[in-house]
């Protein structure tokens, strides 16, 4: 990637395009890649000098000395000297856009002075390279300046980052480093999505807390993606305790789930499989969509980001697409990650409406174009209930891999997901009947039927002895009314489009029926033949 970064500026430095700006916090690491650009090959034809400057310093070169007599720390005296600099030359500028914002005292005059030196620039060995964590650029401006993402470390540089900390702890006596070939691949893909610098500092942390480095430490590493979710503003870092364990039924899906773990893998790369793209799980509300997300970053092993689409959408004109691009950088920059973006046609309402400018179809065509050309091993999970509140185009092979329908759970996953709430809560599943209150819960969802577990608890509380029996749970079920009653209407419509769009995310009953007769005959047969 710092290859292609560095590939990439000195071809537009060669070609004399007069303004590159760099977008990245990585000040170092910008300046080492440009220095390694500068004592290149393809640039020995026509050398040139770099000069950085800050408003605290002014123009110095790489050693830190003033680049000329005159004071340059003002914005304006830099371009004056960038102006008046007779040889070839990159003038790498620090943190430039705050002075050509509207609000800048001197925006005018700065942007008059960068119209008048662009004409001077095409062409010729000097070039102005903005580098900045935020693209900004005035209007006036914007036909003259190209834009150069200065992508995260690579592999490798992370190796190199590991190599020299391991080399400077290692002749220390109370740092145990305990390190396989295994555990550093770990620790290298946990890494990914750091930058340079937050890769060393978590490593240090490690280091420090645990007093050595093994492969264990792959879990402080993952603390310091949190930190940089946290700060993002807009995704949020969510706990993913259970794997698919925890979740009753949906055994097609959980099979689908378990080959797509394997497509993150190189030798996944080397069979010429591409990263898996995500999944959509429609629904009836209650029957674990959500959950399964959860479940799928346990399974894995990876960060769980929950995407929430309504903070996207900010009151100054083109933020809300801004923040849009923001939260898919940074869920790109903690990859590999499982994105999860619940509910997501409450999130996409108003998209062809009178109402909002137009605002929320430019940022759901930002999510479409992203989730169609994403590069980065990012996993969405979208889960939604209303499916004709979704855009057609949404669905569509490309954007995802897959779309399941969730629907009620059948006789024999009720039972399964009413032993996993009761052995959540202490209790024996085989001190039950549940088969009995599996089939008096026909029509449940899973989050019903957790309500059931707990209605029960609380009647068993309220007496004497206080112990739950089957009665309590056979009690508040018929208490209970489902939605399958309630929205009987709504439930048929939705499973009607699910039986022509969408895989079934578990087997149905005539499925099980048919499996188990199955598995009968085939017992007989083998009677026979013996």
């Amino acid at each position: 990637m710092s290859k292609s970064f560095v590939r990439d500026l000195g071809t537009y430095v060669r070609a004399g395009y007069p303004i590159v700006t760099i977008i990245s916090s990585e000040e170092d690491r910008a300046l080492e890649l440009i220095d390694e650009l500068l004592r290149g090959k393809e640039m020995s034809k026509r050398p040139r000098k770099l000069f950085v400057w800050s408003v605290s310093r002014g123009f110095v070169d790489l050693g830190g000395r003033p680049a000329g007599k005159d004071d340059t720390r003002r914005p304006e005296q830099a371009l004056a000297f960038v102006a008046a600099y007779p040889e070839g030359a990159l003038f790498l500028f620090k943190d430039f856009h705050p002075y050509l914002r509207d609000s800048a005292p001197n925006a005018a005059l700065l942007i008059r002075q960068l119209r008048d030196l662009v004409p001077e620039l095409k062409g010729s060995p000097r070039t102005l390279l903005w580098l900045s964590p935020v693209l900004q650029i005035p209007p006036e401006l914007q036909k003259d300046v190209t834009v150069v993402d200065l992508p995260l470390p690579a592999e490798n540089e992370y190796r190199q980052v590991l190599d020299r900390l391991v080399e400077q702890v290692k002749s220390n006596p109370t740092v145990t480093v305990d390190l396989d070939e295994d555990a550093i691949d770990a620790i290298v893909k946990a890494c990914q999505g750091l930058t340079r610098s937050e890769a060393e500092n978590a490593l240090a942390k490690a280091i420090v807390s645990r007093q050595g480095l093994s492969g264990r430490d792959v879990r402080s590493i993952l603390d310091e993606k949190e930190q940089i979710i946290r700060k993002s503003g807009i995704l949020e870092y969510t706990a993913a305790v259970d794997n698919f364990s925890g979740i009753g039924g949906l055994g097609q899906l959980k099979t689908w789930l378990r080959q797509r773990n394997e497509g993150f893998s190189q030798r996944a790369r080397d069979f010429g499989l591409p990263n898996p793209r995500g999944v959509m799980l429609v629904g009836v509300p209650g029957c674990g969509k959500s959950l399964c997300a959860k479940a799928v970053a346990a399974e894995w092993q990876k960060p769980l980001l929950k995407f929430d689409l309504g903070r996207v959408f900010a009151g100054l004109v083109g933020e809300s697409e801004e923040r849009m691009r923001k939260a898919l950088s940074v869920a790109e920059g903690v990859a590999p990650c499982v994105l999860w973006i619940d509910e997501l046609e409450k999130g996409l309402a108003g998209i062809g409406g009178s109402g909002d400018s137009g605002v929320a179809t430019r940022v759901f065509g930002t999510l479409l174009t992203w989730m169609e050309e994403k590069t980065q091993p990012v996993f969405v999970v979208a889960t939604a209930n209303d499916i004709s509140q979704l855009p057609p185009e949404l669905l569509r092979k490309g954007r995802l891999d897959e779309i399941f329908f969730v629907d009620l759970p059948t006789t024999r996953n009720r039972a399964e997901i009413l032993m996993i709430h009761l052995a959540r809560r202490q209790r024996s599943p085989t001190d039950y009947d549940i088969a009995a209150v599996a089939r008096a819960t026909e029509g449940f969802s899973g989050a019903e039927l957790e309500e059931v577990v707990i209605n029960a608890l609380f009647e068993a509380y309220d007496e004497k002895d206080r112990t739950l029996k089957t009665e309590h749970l056979l009690n508040a079920a018929r208490e209970i009314i489902p939605l399958s009653r309630s929205r009987a209407r709504q439930m048929e419509t939705l499973r009607q489009w699910a039986a022509t769009n969408c895989r079934m995310a578990a087997a149905t009953e005539s499925d099980e029926a048919a499996g188990e007769q199955d598995g009968l005959s085939s017992r007989r047969a083998r009677l026979v033949d013996l």
